[in-house]
């Protein structure tokens, strides 16, 4: 289980709500994931990005999938992964981060995105606490996760 943050490229008209609305419509649960088909600006938004990451949060391990470009972060505070597919994007952070840890690795999660947002043209949402990433507030997050985390480290462990 995640701590999930989405992105997506809003549709011309839409809202991001009705944009997600629309793609989660055309979801089918027992369908083959498709191949990822990236453009050569998408491509090129990869390059920017994983360039970007790599300068400014830190080392980053990258791989390509059939699915996705993927990378993830290296070394404290914590591993964040961006799944990257063109037109959507996610972020994941393991619920194992509590107090100030939480926060470090919330605000490496929200740099990643704004940096995301900035080369991509992709829009940020946190779903989690309900903010948007660009202008949202790593505290409540890192708050959420922090909470989650102290749970389930009670109650599965």
């Amino acid at each position: 289980m995640t701590y999930d943050i989405t992105l997506v490229r809003v549709r011309p008209g839409l809202t991001l709500q009705e944009t997600l609305d629309r793609l989660n419509a055309d979801f089918d649960p027992d369908a083959d994931l498709p191949l990822l088909r990236l453009t050569d600006a998408q491509r090129a938004e990869w390059g920017r990005i994983l360039e970007r990451v790599s300068r400014e949060v830190g080392s980053v391990e990258s791989e390509e999938y059939l699915y996705s470009l993927t990378l993830e972060t290296v070394g404290p505070p914590g591993r964040v992964q961006f799944d990257y597919c063109g037109d959507t994007a996610n972020i994941e952070v393991a619920y194992r981060h509590s107090g100030p840890a939480a926060l470090a690795v919330m605000e490496r999660a929200y740099r990643i995105a704004r940096i995301v947002e900035e080369e991509s043209g992709l829009t940020g949402h946190d779903f989690e606490v309900d903010q948007p990433t660009w202008s949202g507030d790593p505290v409540k997050a890192a708050a959420r996760l922090s909470g989650v985390s102290g749970w389930a480290q009670q109650h599965l462990s």
